[in-house]
Parts: structure tokens; sequence; C-alpha cells
């Protein structure tokens, strides 16, 4: 049972993945079907987001009183509603309404799940599981642009995800007696020497456990230093060394391949390594990356950069997550963890247009100093977080 659980948990994160990037694949052809302007994409991208931030803060509340079963498939049926609303819809305020259950029900499934395998599963399965997140995530935009080249309209590619979150949604509701515990509660490990409280942590309660704020500000530097390389590879490419745009579209596709590998790899050295080791191992390749890309006029130093930065993120996010109950106690790690999902986001939605300014009112050559900058500040609140748990 313990490991039919562990494969149903494994398709949840593929799940998980398959909508994150359908949006920026199909927008080329919304935002002209909608007549409106190509940068409206992020206003969308910013209701889901703070609705995933909204929910990320209450998960620890809806966990403490339903279990992570039942969080777990309330929220998938949630996401695949919203996706099934993404396929019927024809106007852009429809993708707006749409896009506030989508968010909802991301926050919740996402924080809930990572701190279950962080209770329960060892390192590797944190690995491997976000491997299968960017699994799904590369599948995503494959099945749309599948749908787009063969004739299909773009809502055709959200039905066929809706109905695949829709058959997972079934699955994890007839799963609901697997994610009980040995010791018969629906939702947290129990330990005899650890009391969890009655009640789910406020967020000023979780911003006064010793090292909470350096864990949330390493965490938003880790979402802001990986969404910033991805959102502006290819630009950086094209207009600091001249590449053509489909070459850097390939060079930027290699970067997220770089973190899929990179976590299954991940897997395997988690046998030897621990969660911290893991961590300044990833920070290394990221520092080795980011310095490839100081190498001037070298289109080849460059794209080793991109692939380094790639597979040094691949343990870091997974191994925050995993190592959150073992710093900071198992009876906190849910609020913990839905607290550092929230920075998360934030730290996505903040940072990458941030460095948009940059680009646009500066140069974008300084996209190494700038993710040099955020890397720098991750690491150095990682270690203070390690010495305050210590």
């Amino acid at each position: 049972m313990f490991h039919l659980l562990l494969a149903i948990i494994y398709l949840a994160f593929i799940s998980l993945g398959l909508p994150d990037a359908l949006l920026g694949s199909a927008w080329p052809v919304i935002y002209r079907e909608f007549s409106v302007p190509v940068s409206y994409s992020g206003a969308v991208f910013m209701i889901i987001a703070l609705g995933t931030i909204i929910s990320s803060l209450q998960s620890d509340r809806l966990t403490k009183r339903f279990g992570t079963g039942k969080v777990t498939a309330f929220s998938v049926l949630m996401t695949a509603f919203a996706l099934f609303g993404f396929s019927i819809s024809h106007s852009f305020a429809a993708l707006c309404i749409w896009a506030i259950p989508y968010g909802l029900g991301a926050g919740s499934v996402d924080a809930s799940l990572n701190n279950y395998v962080a209770l329960h599963y060892t390192s590797k399965h944190m690995s491997w599981l976000h491997c299968m997140w960017g699994v799904g995530a590369t599948l995503g935009p494959y099945l749309m642009g599948y749908t787009l080249t063969n004739g299909y309209s773009w809502n055709a590619g959200y039905r066929i995800i809706s109905i695949l979150q829709i058959v997972l949604t079934m699955i994890l509701f007839l799963s609901l007696p697997l994610w009980k515990n040995r010791d018969g509660s629906t939702g947290h490990f129990k330990n005899p020497t650890e009391k969890t409280p009655e009640k789910a942590l406020s967020l000023r309660q979780v911003l006064q456990i010793p090292g909470a704020k350096e864990v949330m500000t390493a965490f938003f530097c880790y979402c802001a230093l990986e969404q910033t390389a991805s959102l502006w590879i290819s630009s950086y490419l094209v207009l600091h060394h001249g590449l053509d745009a489909k070459t850097a579209a390939s060079f930027a596709g290699l970067f997220f391949i770089g973190i899929t590998t990179g976590r299954f790899i991940s897997g395997f050295l988690t046998l030897k390594f621990n969660d911290t080791q893991m961590i300044r191992l990833g920070e290394g390749f990221i520092l080795a990356g980011i310095a490839a890309l100081f190498i001037p006029k070298s289109s080849l130093a460059a794209f080793c950069g991109f692939i380094l930065i790639g597979l040094g993120c691949a343990p870091v996010y997974p191994c925050i997550i995993h190592s959150t109950p073992v710093n900071f106690g198992k009876d906190k790690s849910q609020a913990m963890i839905g607290v550092q999902m929230a920075f998360a986001y934030i730290g996505t939605c903040v940072m990458p247009p941030l460095f948009g300014l940059i680009a646009n009112h500066i140069q974008i050559a300084l996209l190494p100093v700038y993710l040099l900058l955020i890397l720098a500040l991750m690491t150095v609140m990682h270690e203070r977080m390690l010495k305050k748990v210590r």
C-alpha cells in the first residue's frame, strides 16, 4: 500500500507540471484570437500567482482540518475544473475568471504534497518527484503543440489536459484510504515526543520561528533565480550574443532539460549526500554556470553556462523542502512549507519583471550580474538559517 500511494503521488506530480507551461505555449494564438496586447498574458499569470500565494498560506489550516489526501484530491478537482473553464473560454475576461480557481487549487496541492513527501519519504523520492514535475511541464507544451499543428484550437489542448486532471482526480478520491498513516490519522505524521498544535500557525507565528525569515528569503531567491534565467535566456542570447531566435529557443529548452535531468541524478546522489550538502553542491554548479556567462563574446560558454545553472538548480528546491521537517520540526513543517511556497511565488512574480526593467533601461548584458547577486543572497540566507536551527 505504501508503494501504491507513492506511485499515485508520482502521478500527481506529473499532473502538477502538465498545465504550468500551457499558457505560454498557447498565448501566441490566444492573444491574436482575443485581439489583446501580447503583454496581457502577464495579467493572467499574476492572477494565478496571487491565488497560489493565498492558498499556500492557507495550506497548514486546510491540511490540519481535512488531511493531505482530501486537500490534494479537492485541489486537483479545482484545477481540473479551471482548466476545463479555460477550454471553453472565448474572451480574455473569461480567462481571468478561470485563472482564480486554477491558482487557488495549484497552491494547496503543491504545499500539501510537498510536506507529505518531506515527512514520509526519503530525499531521493523528493528529487525524483520534482523530476516528474519536469516531465509534466515538458509534456504540456508538447500536447498543446500537437493540437495546434493538427488543426485544432488552443481550447482543445486545454481540454485534453483537463480530462487528464479529471482522471487523476478520480484516482485520488479512490486512494483516500491509502493516505491514512500507520497510526490511523488522516493528515500528519505523529511522533510521541512531539505534539502537533491544535490550531494552524499564523504567518506571524511562522516568521517568529528561528531561521524562518532566512529560509523564506533563500526560497524567494531560488525561485527568482530559476524563473529569471528561464524567462530571459532566449532574449539574452539573441540580444547579447547575436544568435537567431530559433537557436536561442533551443538553448532555452536545454535549461529545463538540465533541471529535469539534474533532479533525476540528484535522486541517486542523495543516497550519499544529505540535503544541506546537495543544496551547497547545487549552489556551486549555479556559480560555475554564472561565471561562464561572464566570458565575453562566447556563445558556447553561454550555452554551457545555462546548462550548468539548470543542473545546479535541480537539487536546491526539493532539498530545501525535504529538509524542512528536520530543520523546523515535523509539527511545524506544513506551515513552514506553505509560507515557503508563498515566498517562492512572490519571487517568481517580482524578480523577472524587475530584470526586464533593467534590460530595457540599461542593458540585458547585466543578466549574469543580476543572477550572481540573487545567488549570493540565497547562499548567505541558507547558511544563516542553518546556524540558527542548529
